[in-house]
């Protein structure tokens, strides 16, 4: 059985208060259940002085659940905490959708409690994928 949203809320909340966001002052965390498992996998956001090295808590997440479960990882839901409720960025509804479907559930929060549901469709209804892909017949 995955975690409900209320868990999950709940790791997000923790993973935010570790946000390093020393140059935005803008903490974010995110938790995210997989497909067929009880595991919760939360992160935070980690800005850098390089801006360009910073990454966003939805990647860290998802960087953390394919390490612990492997490349054939599938998300099945993700809680976003953010001060005002606030959709992932372009790049990481991108990163999402290599590893969810698009009926995932993104819950939009706050410290107090979930604001907004969509859907991945909803955020990024056209997305490059596998398909995209041109593949050479040698491969």
């Amino acid at each position: 059985m995955n975690p409900d949203e209320k868990t999950l809320w709940k790791a997000a909340v923790r993973a935010r208060e570790n946000a390093h966001a020393p140059y935005s002052g803008y903490r974010v965390g995110a938790a995210l259940s997989i497909v067929g498992s009880e595991a919760v996998i939360s992160g935070c956001n980690v800005e850098n002085a390089s801006y360009g090295g910073t990454l966003c808590a939805e990647r860290v997440a998802v960087c953390r659940a394919v390490a612990e479960h492997g490349p054939d990882t599938r998300i099945s839901a993700l809680v976003l905490v953010t001060a005002t409720p606030a959709p992932p960025c372009g790049l990481c509804l991108q990163v999402l959708s290599e590893f969810a479907k698009g009926d995932l559930p993104v819950f939009l929060a706050t410290p107090s409690g979930i604001h907004r549901t969509y859907t991945l469709d909803d955020l990024l209804p056209i997305r490059f994928d596998n398909a995209n892909l041109e593949h050479d017949p040698h491969d």
